[in-house]
């Protein structure tokens, strides 16, 4: 295994810093993705209601891997994009479910009463939205979407399989060269387990965080 990292720590590292950039993109995008479904889900419209039910239903109903060549090479036969946000889309898409999920648990979780109580003051719907409802939300979303970062980072894995060079994939290649595909394994999943070990740890401070300044 030092044998295998020592002499290709180097293509490890650049794939491990495309890995963190598509997770984190992913992430972004996924998470807008998923408050305007989570809005569409909530919404007195049946219009909306009905394209968010849909939408989970599909993204939840299939494989990712499926998922990923359907909208690449969808995306790809409208639209020629590099293949990084190629990936980035396609897991922001399937991701965007789970995570409007946990954003309309959160909303859902907040009393009624102080948005009746902000309507009575004069603010819009939305204006109690962002400044009442949405921060309270936010704070009650961290843990899940904490473990959902963690599930997008290890999922990451399968944007390999439309060539992108990411940490998977450049492992692949490398045990495609050396004929030792165990031993070089077995240093991209210790890759995998550092980072989970430390996003798990930082959202752990960040939600510690977020409930000493509640309770202050």
């Amino acid at each position: 295994m030092l044998e295998i990292f020592s002499s290709n720590y180097g293509v490890l590292f650049d794939a491990l810093l495309v890995t963190l950039g598509v997770t984190v993109c992913s992430l972004i995008l996924g998470s807008l993705i998923g408050l305007l479904i989570a809005f569409f889900s909530i919404a007195n419209i049946k219009v909306l209601n009905y394209f968010a039910y849909i939408y989970l239903a599909i993204v939840r109903g299939t494989p990712m891997i499926v998922q990923i060549c359907i909208l690449y090479f969808g995306i790809s036969s409208i639209l020629t994009l590099p293949q990084f946000w190629a990936g980035v889309i396609a897991l922001a898409v399937h991701n965007g479910a789970y995570i409007s999920e946990i954003f309309r648990g959160s909303i859902q979780s907040i009393d009624k009463g102080q948005m009746e109580a902000a309507r009575s003051v004069g603010m819009t719907y939305p204006l109690g939205m962002r400044r009442i409802i949405l921060p309270q939300a936010f704070k009650r979303a961290i843990p899940p979407l904490g473990n959902q970062f963690i599930i997008l980072l290890k999922e990451s894995a399968l944007v390999a399989y439309i060539g992108m060079s990411d940490l998977w994939g450049t492992t692949m290649s490398i045990a495609g060269a050396n004929y030792r595909p165990l031993e070089t394994y077995m240093v991209t999943g210790v890759f995998y387990l550092v980072l989970v070990l430390l996003f798990t740890y930082a959202f752990s401070k960040m939600e510690k965080r977020f409930n000493l300044q509640t309770k202050v």
